[in-house]
């Protein structure tokens, strides 16, 4: 129960090769000869048959109106990269991407078969293999840090893409830039035999998860745990211990799973924090996680609030993680 195979995007081993990321001409080789590419657009991957990321060679014209590929690592002995494509506009027009909680809509490119879409990932997550999983975060998560960091935090100027993709360099100030993560703790709160359960405004109907926010500048992870779950249900929490973390590209996120002791029952409420928040005994857990709860439906599959949640009511939230 207790195992990597529940969570999304953790665990496959993928050998980075960092080492190669400064040799421009063996980057470059790679790419030529046999490199494989992952277009990505608007935060969205190419998906084949629904089930597998769509790798494309470099000299596929669907890249030709992206910006430069970024190293991913080597996969098997497969150069592997991604490509931004996201000033492609689909025949019928762009949509909104990333501004909802899920966008279902999907994109066909006329360069390439109908068995090839751009698809939300948080839809496609749990069909990837680990690997396949590990290599779409880095790709989406790079890709959006590009996308939002393309002028100099020092001096405003613009900077461009060096090191593969994992940096950016400012020609004006020298300054450099590397991809940044955003910590973020995600909790199992419990006390006896209920857990605290919450859900923010725009999730879909009914969907309640883990409390979770972001770690602040001079914070420690038990000091970020005690303070949301206070500021967010009023609730005071003792002991605080680590579970496991997980990569969430939506866009840059580590998530930090800690399974916390509350002190008291009580919730009030921030309104502006949270949408809802209530206890739930195992029981009524056991109810929600098997899909037969007439209102409230379970946090996503492949999200570490589902796997902390079936670790606590298969009482193995302290067990060590394997594959």
């Amino acid at each position: 129960m207790n195992s990597l195979e529940m969570m999304s995007f953790v665990g496959s081993g993928l050998d980075r090769a960092a080492e190669l990321r400064g040799d421009t001409q063996k980057i470059a080789a790679m790419l030529a000869q046999c490199g494989q590419v992952l277009p990505i657009w608007r935060g969205k991957p190419l998906i084949a048959n629904g089930v597998d990321l769509g790798w494309l060679r470099a000299d596929h014209p669907v890249l030709e109106a992206g910006v430069a590929p970024i190293f991913l690592g080597l996969d098997g002995g497969i150069a592997r990269f991604a490509q931004d494509i996201s000033d492609w506009l689909p025949p019928e027009g762009a949509q909104a991407i990333e501004a909802a909680f899920f966008d279902s809509s999907a994109q066909f490119h006329p360069d390439l078969p109908s068995d090839l879409c751009f698809l939300e990932l948080r839809g496609a997550m749990m069909r990837l293999s680990p690997r396949e999983g590990e290599l779409v975060a880095v790709a989406k998560a790079v890709i959006h840090w590009h996308r939002s960091h393309r002028y100099c935090a020092v001096c405003g100027e613009a900077s461009v893409p060096i090191n593969a993709g994992w940096q950016r360099h400012c020609a004006a100030c020298s300054a450099q830039h590397f991809p940044r993560t955003d910590p973020v703790v995600i909790m199992l709160v419990q006390r006896g035999n209920r857990l605290l359960l919450g859900r923010s405004p725009g999730w879909p109907a009914g969907m309640y998860s883990c409390l979770a926010g972001f770690v602040e500048p001079g914070e420690s992870i038990e000091a970020a745990v005690r303070r949301e779950v206070v500021e967010e249900t009023g609730i005071s929490v003792g002991v605080v211990r680590y579970v496991a973390c997980q990569p969430w590209p939506f866009p840059t996120s580590l998530m930090i799973g800690c399974a916390a002791e509350a002190l008291d029952e009580t919730i009030t409420l921030d309104p502006k924090e949270l949408e809802d928040a209530l206890w739930l005994t195992r029981e009524e857990m056991l109810s929600v996680m098997a899909g037969e709860h007439p209102t409230i439906r379970p946090a996503r599959k492949g999200a570490i609030a589902h796997h902390m949640i079936a670790a606590w009511l298969a009482d193995r939230l302290d067990e060590p993680l394997r594959r």
